[in-house]
């Protein structure tokens, strides 16, 4: 038995928006990691801000790594669209202080 996916060549960000786990609009958490280092919080948020308009700094956790290397945010976007959510995605991980994106 195969799955209709397999050996089809479909990317992740493919899946049909029946198939989709998400529900639009609705609030969704992105975890951002980076080095830590002056100004990274602060361009995360008007990075999101530029998809979100409503989103601000309130809306994002901060948490430090044990070593104090890294920082670790959960920001929480207001997304209406798998558009809007990919375009936020690649924006985030292609940013230069950008480590990790969950």
């Amino acid at each position: 038995m195969t799955s209709d996916n397999q050996g089809s060549g479909n990317k992740p960000g493919d899946i049909p928006p029946e198939q989709s786990l998400i529900e639009y609009p609705s609030h969704f958490p992105i975890k951002v990691m980076g080095s830590m280092q002056d100004g990274f919080a602060e361009a995360i948020v008007t990075l999101v801000q530029e998809f979100d308009p409503d989103f601000h700094a309130g809306k994002m956790e901060m948490r430090p790594s044990s070593k104090g290397n890294y920082l670790g945010l959960t920001v929480t976007v207001w997304v209406t669209s798998r558009e809007q959510l990919d375009d936020l995605y690649r924006a985030l991980t292609s940013h230069p202080m950008v480590k990790v994106v969950l």
